[in-house]
């Protein structure tokens, strides 16, 4: 689902800085080049679009050259974004006929520099990635075009990037092409980052598809895009990259092993040295419970009142008169087994048989779907179901649930948890991923942690802890405690933009290494 927002916002917001980091920020300056399938505002299926739509205005705000490639979709034509021809054609070999795409800029005034790679054949469609009837059968040309187009594009520019920033498997072409393509010698000055958002998906097309990467045949091997027989982009992006990250540092252990690896343990074992994690920054304009239009009363760590008619309000939403005194347990997102849908709807009974009231916004497979919806039917009075994706209601969750359940079996980061510290809301979450990084169990005798988690993957375990939650919730010095420790966090992108220019800077000393001893 691509989400649109006001076409009057801003690009990518920027920060100012104060005058002497303005200064220092210019000695350090990088030149970088972001390529991904997607980016709020302009089109955004799930986090990825979050990322792209933040980092890269994080990282102009510290002085760096900043300059995002992103396909000119249907849905961001519809937003009537003011563009501006560049006056750039590329013209790339498909197959045996030539193909070309416009490059358009966005013409804004200010930093970073956000280009579109205009190809209506590949573009001009409903969906991102899939239709009614899932995926495209052409996504393999789609995206091979798209990198291909980028590493062109930065040469008829006359960009000279220092780094070039590949997000999933849809840019994992380019680290390729820039080792092993035509690309090589315009691009022979660039470090190459991949960052991997979700490893399960992978880009994985049959071999006669190899014609159109660009690259030779040498490239399709175990050592380097051949998995299995197919061509694997995901695994382009990891094998020829100079250093990768996912977007936690739990994640990037994680998919190093059998569990959790998808079949690229070994792979990602094999380059461990240059295996990092970092993790994304919460959006901090669009979620913050000071400002947020979504929600009957705003409020802030300094004075919560707001929070007492925010709960009201969400209650109101769904039907539902709970008593004050009654924990309201939201969640919202992708009814998955990654999720942790299934050991969810296991014990689902049992935690409302806690005396909580169950909340719920999300959209997936049918079999949670009429799961959850005989529960409501059980539980009259007590569990709310929305199936669907609602935006505003999602921020009504956050600000009215006292607490937020993401029992996932793994998560790359995850937003959802930051999103409910900064809203005073406690997440109950599964160490997992990102959950493992940004949630510390909560101890009622130090007053030390910022939520509630458990590692087994079971139901049994996640009801253990939302019955923990729950006698935290009668304990009001120890929840005031825990709700404030959580308010306190900061996840900010500015944060996460700094350590990626120290991943960029590892990047480039261990690129120049490399190209020392080519």
């Amino acid at each position: 689902m691509v989400v649109r927002l006001r076409a009057k916002r801003p690009p990518f917001r920027i920060k100012q800085r104060k005058a002497g980091e303005a200064r220092s920020a210019r000695r350090d300056r990088l030149s970088i080049v972001i390529a991904a399938s997607e980016g709020a505002p302009y089109s955004k299926t799930g986090g990825l679009g979050d990322v792209i739509g933040a980092l890269p205005g994080a990282l102009a705000a510290l002085g760096h050259d900043v300059s995002v490639f992103l396909p000119y979709y249907a849905a961001t034509r519809r937003m009537r974004p003011p563009t501006k021809r560049t006056g750039v054609t590329v013209a790339i070999p498909m197959r045996a006929t030539p193909v070309e795409a416009r490059i358009l800029r966005l013409n804004h005034a200010g930093r970073p520099r956000v280009y579109f790679v205009e190809r209506d054949a590949y573009y001009d469609r409903d969906g991102l990635y899939q239709g009614l009837d899932g995926d495209y059968p052409d996504n393999a040309e789609r995206f091979m075009f798209f990198s291909r187009a980028v590493a062109a594009a930065v040469k008829k520019l006359g960009l000279r990037p220092d780094i070039i920033h590949c997000h999933d498997w849809q840019t994992g072409l380019i680290p390729a092409l820039a080792r092993h393509g035509k690309e090589r010698r315009h691009l022979a000055s660039s470090a190459t980052v991949f960052t991997v958002h979700n490893l399960a998906f992978q880009g994985l097309f049959w071999h006669f598809d190899m014609e159109m990467t660009g690259l030779p045949w040498s490239t399709f091997t175990p050592d380097g895009l051949e998995f299995y027989g197919k061509i694997n982009l995901l695994k382009a992006g990891l094998v020829y990259s100079d250093v990768t990250n996912t977007v936690s540092r739990k994640y990037s252990h994680e998919i190093q092993t059998e569990e959790f690896g998808c079949g690229l343990d070994g792979v990602l074992g094999a380059r461990a040295k240059n295996v990092f994690g970092i993790l994304n920054g919460a959006d901090s304009d669009n979620w913050d419970p000071a400002t947020d239009r979504h929600l009957a009363a705003n409020y802030s760590a300094n004075d919560m009142s707001g929070k007492k008619q925010c709960r009201r309000n969400l209650l109101q939403a769904y039907g539902l008169n709970v008593p004050d005194g009654v924990p309201v347990v939201g969640m919202v997102g992708r009814l998955t087994d990654q999720k942790g849908l299934d050991i969810l709807t296991e014990v689902l009974d049992e935690i409302v048989g806690l005396g909580v009231c169950f909340i719920l916004v999300g959209t997936g497979e049918e079999e949670y779907h009429q799961a959850l919806e005989r529960c409501a039917a059980k539980h009259p009075g007590r569990v709310g179901v929305r199936l669907g994706f609602d935006n505003a209601l999602a921020h009504k969750i956050e600000a009215g649930a006292d607490m937020f359940l993401m029992p996932s079996r793994f998560e790359p980061c995850g937003l959802n948890q930051m999103y409910s510290l900064r809203y005073g809301t406690v997440p109950i979450v599964r160490a997992t991923g990102g959950l493992d990084d940004t949630i510390t169990n909560f101890d009622p005798l130090s007053g030390q942690g910022n939520g509630l988690k458990f590692t087994a993957y079971s139901g049994r375990a996640l009801l253990n802890c939302v019955r923990r939650g729950v006698r935290l919730f009668k304990d009001r010095r120890a929840w005031s405690r825990l709700v404030a420790n959580g308010m306190q966090c900061d996840f900010s992108w500015d944060a996460s933009a700094r350590h990626y220019v120290r991943l960029y800077r590892t990047a480039i000393d261990r690129h120049t290494a490399a190209g020392a001893k080519r």
